[in-house]
């Protein structure tokens, strides 16, 4: 390939700078777009619905048509670490290293302008809203995919612990299916000294959540791993006069399909029933928000993405089991044959999410090589 003429590391600090919340991604989406274009893209197609952009990269020669995604939101966590290039949004951080992501994306844009392929058509669809679940469900609803119908879909995400550029990838579900719940506990209040005339939410919230917390299997090898994490248990107000009469616990779901995952949001409905409704005057809300669907990843692909490490003189890991973590990249699976692949970030790089974790450039140009070789294999 020949040498850069993108400053790719500065395209990557100028994003972590810039640093925005799912859906929020304003600057961050207009950087991206000013610098893509500069690569002179057969087309661009952003989108009213969201913050999402898809560029094609169209030979005019018949071929295959694959999709690579990259992804560039950002995440509420603070950020801790002390470069030049920090986030300039108080509270928010690339600690997931979607600002890599989406440079390797435009360094393939990069290589596909400089040595355009003979045939077919690259779509790089750079996703907004991905912590959330929303950006990819975003793109499927516009049907701009319905028009370009590709002939397979890539992502990559990189993996903080594996060696730096080591290919991880499996056939099957390489993410867990994943969901987000509230539930929502209403009783009624009284004076903080006559707490008998209350209906405290307390006994029910503490049995939802001792029965719900049962249901785990823990062992990732084994085909019912489900697991139900409390993220926040809260009854009543501060307020020191008042009893509490109101309860919110909040629970992520996760399994290794969607399946399971819909068999175990009706356990925990039926013990939310079951439960509150043993308190008479007692009633509940269940809110169900954020899924990702687990990613299949189809056999054909993932010998492509082998394939192309090995070329790439890469070395390449096959995972036994899929990532407990979801990923919105998921839903393009279920509807196109495809695969997700995580790229080792470091040894000892902080996991994701952490406060001092950070996207390591070394990163980005073996990235960009493995996805246009890929793309060059069509």
């Amino acid at each position: 390939m020949t040498p850069n003429t993108l400053n790719l590391t500065e395209i990557r600090h100028t994003l972590h700078q810039l640093a925005e919340p799912s859906g929020c991604e304003a600057r961050t989406q207009q950087f991206l777009l000013d610098t893509l274009r500069t690569l002179q893209p057969t087309e661009i197609r952003t989108f009213g619905n969201s913050r999402n952009f898809l560029a094609v990269f169209d030979t005019g020669h018949a071929g295959p048509t694959t999709l690579f995604r990259g992804d560039f939101d950002a995440v509420r966590v603070d950020e801790t670490i002390d470069v030049p290039y920090a986030s300039e949004t108080a509270g928010v951080a690339h600690k997931c290293g979607h600002d890599g992501h989406a440079t390797i994306l435009l360094g393939l844009a990069e290589q596909l302008h400089l040595h355009p392929l003979e045939k077919g058509r690259t779509l790089l669809f750079f996703q907004a809203a991905e912590e959330t679940g929303e950006g990819a469900a975003q793109l499927l609803q516009t049907g701009v995919l319905d028009e370009y119908r590709p002939d397979r879909v890539f992502a990559l995400h990189n993996i903080p612990g594996a060696p730096l550029g080591t290919v991880i990838c499996k056939t099957g579900s390489f993410t867990c299916s994943v969901v987000s719940c509230d539930i929502e506990l209403h009783g009624r209040t009284s004076h903080a000294a006559e707490p008998l005339k209350a209906l405290s939410p307390y006994p029910a919230a503490k049995a939802i959540t001792d029965e719900l917390l049962a249901l785990n299997q823990y062992d990732m090898e084994r085909d019912d791993f489900c697991l139900l994490t409390l993220v926040e248990f809260r009854v009543g107000e501060p307020a020191y006069g008042v009893t509490a009469g109101h309860g919110v616990l909040r629970f992520t779901l996760r399994a290794k399909d969607d399946k399971l995952l819909q068999q175990t949001k009706v356990r925990l409905e039926e013990i939310v029933k079951r439960v509150a409704g043993a308190t008479p005057g007692l009633t509940t809300a269940i809110g169900w928000k954020e899924y990702f669907a687990a990613s299949s990843n189809a056999a054909e692909a993932v010998d492509r993405i082998r394939t192309a490490a090995r070329a790439c003189g890469l070395p390449y890991q096959e995972k036994p089991q899929p990532f407990s973590w979801g990923e919105d990249f998921g839903l393009l699976t279920q509807q196109y044959d495809g695969a997700l692949f995580g790229l080792g970030s470091g040894e000892n790089q902080p996991p994701l999410h952490h406060q001092h974790f950070d996207f390591p450039d070394d990163l980005v140009p073996i990235g960009v090589r493995l996805f246009y070789e890929m793309a060059r294999r069509g």
